[in-house]
């Protein structure tokens, strides 16, 4: 865990089970490896089907890709995913079931665009460059039209998925317009979004996950995707969204497992037993919540079959690092500055938000480093990435931002049971040729997670989604 990782709540770890030091055996229904939303998810609704569970979690904390930053005085800020939008009904749902609000992320004001050095006010949702507009108008219908083809439980099974899946986003854009800006734009969001640029996903990944931002009835689109307002960014948990695990693993008294990080897998025709550093427990089904190119570090015997097993580790993680600087106030705010920033190609960051708590003090304005931008600085001290962080705040709300009373980086790369984020990016030829073993059963064991979700793939909701269904899925088959 990196140095800005605060500890888990105390009220939360106090209800936490401890692995015991003396090697033990136990039994129980069901197997749970990972207490990240879609894993808590799962087990929440196991138990309220009257099963036992047990939860294994590598990490000392519950949350996986959420992670609240504690700023004290009782605020926290979210150093992992945070943001709720429109259609994402089950995370939505889950939060007010579990007594938790949401509260409008930060977008009154000019948002800045920063190109060649240059920062220009704007108000919208699309960047002011007139050279860029024709591609991004272009490009976007013809998104909007090639998603609407996609078969979301089967995305392979679309009638041009050979075709699609053969090219990257970025050939494919590259052959359809004639100027980079609208390309440069896309990667701006991307490079959050995948924690990569459209060079690294296949076109047919990229179009079935712009189709799933959406819901049931209701297409997905890349506007809803990139937006605030009636967009993905549109909201924020009270408390920081690392509070809906925390309180899951509440209710779930006792049955998560911390620092327990599950080493082998082996199961029989009739049972399954789940071993870990000091303990094993057999039980009669597993769900494995944790991200694919995890699980396939797993020791399986019998082995997992080749093409899942080649599958969970092409579905690499993306490169993404949030950077976020504390003032004793957002004083943008008072400039006519919503804190939001797009950088076209060439920064250190990629996007800004002002993530300032619900109060509006301290003022909070964090940006993404991911993909491209990950690369170029992930690498270098950490003295001069901060300061390149903190120009680049600069450019968007002013000479203000270079004095911080204090600053955080969360590099998701780092995290040892993570290594990456915020989702996992498929490469050309993936999907068609093993996309169809992304959820198949593995014999009685069962796949969960913010990767196995149709709608709203890699994002909280995704998340929940993906453990009730996998749940739902082994109580079908009465855990036998």
């Amino acid at each position: 865990m990196s140095s800005s990782t605060p500890a888990s709540p105390p009220e939360a770890a106090a209800t936490l089970a401890s692995p015991s030091r003396a090697p033990s055996r136990h039994r129980t229904d069901v197997v749970v490896v990972g207490a990240g939303l879609a894993g808590l998810t799962a087990a929440r609704r196991l138990v309220a089907a009257g099963h036992s569970v047990t939860v294994l979690e590598a990490r000392d904390r519950v949350g996986g890709r959420t992670l609240n930053h504690d700023l004290g005085d009782g605020q926290v800020v979210e150093a992992g995913g945070q943001f709720v939008g429109p259609t994402q009904h089950h995370v939505l749902a889950l939060a007010d079931e579990l007594g938790i609000d949401t509260f409008p992320a930060y977008d009154e004001g000019a948002s800045v665009y920063v190109h060649a050095g240059r920062a220009t006010r704007y108000s919208g949702e699309i960047p002011p460059d007139l050279f860029a507009l024709p591609d991004i108008g272009l490009t976007t219908a013809r998104i909007a039209r090639m998603s609407r083809q996609i078969p979301l439980h089967a995305p392979w099974e679309a009638r041009h998925a050979r075709r699609w899946d053969a090219l990257t986003l970025d050939s494919w854009i590259r052959r359809t317009t004639l100027g980079r800006g609208g390309l440069d734009l896309l990667n701006a969001f991307l490079g959050s979004a995948y924690g990569a640029t459209a060079a690294d996903a296949s076109l047919l990944f990229s179009l079935h996950y712009i189709a799933g931002m959406g819901a049931e009835g209701v297409p997905g689109t890349l506007d809803r995707g990139i937006g605030t307002r009636n967009g993905a960014q549109e909201r924020r948990f009270v408390g920081g969204s690392q509070r809906l695990s925390t309180t899951v693993a509440e209710q779930l008294d006792g049955r998560v497992v911390l620092d327990c990080p599950v080493r082998a897998v082996e199961q029989d025709a009739r049972t399954v037993t789940v071993l870990t550093d000091t303990a094993a427990w057999t039980c009669r089904r597993v769900i494995v919540a944790i991200p694919p190119a995890l699980a396939a570090r797993i020791r399986w015997s019998p082995l997992l079959p080749p093409e899942q097993d080649a599958l969970f580790s092409r579905l690499a993680f993306g490169q993404l690092m949030k950077c976020e600087a504390i003032y004793d106030e957002p004083f943008w705010r008072a400039d006519g500055l919503s804190g939001q920033g797009v950088f076209r190609a060439g920064s250190t960051v990629c996007s800004t938000f002002d993530n300032s708590p619900p109060s509006g003090s301290p003022g909070v304005l964090m940006g993404f480093l991911g993909g491209r931008q990950w690369r170029s600085w992930a690498h270098r001290p950490a003295h001069e990435r901060r300061g390149a962080v903190l120009r680049a705040f600069a450019q968007v709300v002013g000479p203000g931002a270079l004095r911080p009373r204090t600053y955080f980086e969360q590099d998701w790369t780092a995290e040892e049971w993570t290594r990456g984020g915020p989702t996992a990016v498929a490469a050309p030829g993936v999907l068609t040729e093993l996309g169809a073993w992304r959820d198949r059963p593995f014999g009685r064991v069962h796949w969960a997670g913010a990767e196995r979700a149709d709608y709203w793939n890699g994002y909280m909701d995704g998340a929940v989604r993906s453990g009730k269904d996998t749940a739902d899925a082994a109580i079908e088959r009465e855990l036998t």
